[in-house]
């Protein structure tokens, strides 16, 4: 790892570096250390913006695909959780402009582990003009982990995230029960984050 300022950053700080260096190199212990260390701020602050924990949990699986696709160009110009955060953050505003949701309420600056303030770009909550690019880019994101999961759950996946249909919509175009449908998709996103941790070479 390169040489790093001296006081810059904090040991968690310096730690994540570590961790990032030994994941990209194939270490996928390391890649599931991140996800340990982070899974649950990530979804908390996601939880803030959407106020759904449905959705919270959908964007929170989609922010670490995207973060460990891209690891290997992370800089070390600051530190992995404000990287982290800002990539969450910009996917849930795609989200929240493709959804013309107002409901965003949340400080436009937040602290990381650093004690840095971070701003978040979230003034412009138009509908974004490229949304069906951006959906496009998602799907084949989260079609690589629908792709291995089993069989009795793809379906479950694609009417969530591809038909973006509700608990309620899929239990009654499925015909079961909310709460199995509830049930499966957990294990579903389980199933997800665990792929994503071990099977970096398919994101």
């Amino acid at each position: 790892m390169e040489e790093l300022e001296e006081g810059r950053f904090s040991s968690k700080a310096i730690e994540d570096f570590k961790l990032i260096d030994m994941a990209v190199g194939g270490d996928d212990k390391a890649y599931a250390k991140l996800l340990q260390r982070y899974k649950r701020p990530v979804y908390h602050m996601i939880l803030r913006m959407v106020r759904n924990v449905d959705d919270a949990e959908d964007l929170t699986i989609e922010s670490f695909a995207k973060a460990f696709r891209s690891l290997h160009r992370f800089k070390k110009d600051f530190t992995f959780s404000t990287w982290l955060f800002r990539i969450a953050t910009n996917n849930t505003i795609d989200f929240i402009r493709k959804k013309k949701l107002n409901t965003l309420s949340i400080e436009n600056t937040y602290t990381d582990d650093d004690g840095q303030s971070v701003s978040l770009d979230v003034e412009d909550v138009n509908p974004n003009p490229q949304e069906e690019t951006i959906k496009a880019q998602k799907e084949e994101l989260i079609q690589v982990f629908v792709n291995m999961l089993p069989g009795k759950y793809q379906k479950l996946v694609r009417l969530r995230y591809f038909h973006e249909l509700s608990y309620e919509e899929i239990a009654e175009e499925l015909e079961a029960p909310l709460g199995t449908v509830k049930a499966q998709l957990h294990r579903a996103r389980e199933l997800m984050y665990d792929l994503i941790k071990n099977k970096k070479e398919h994101i």
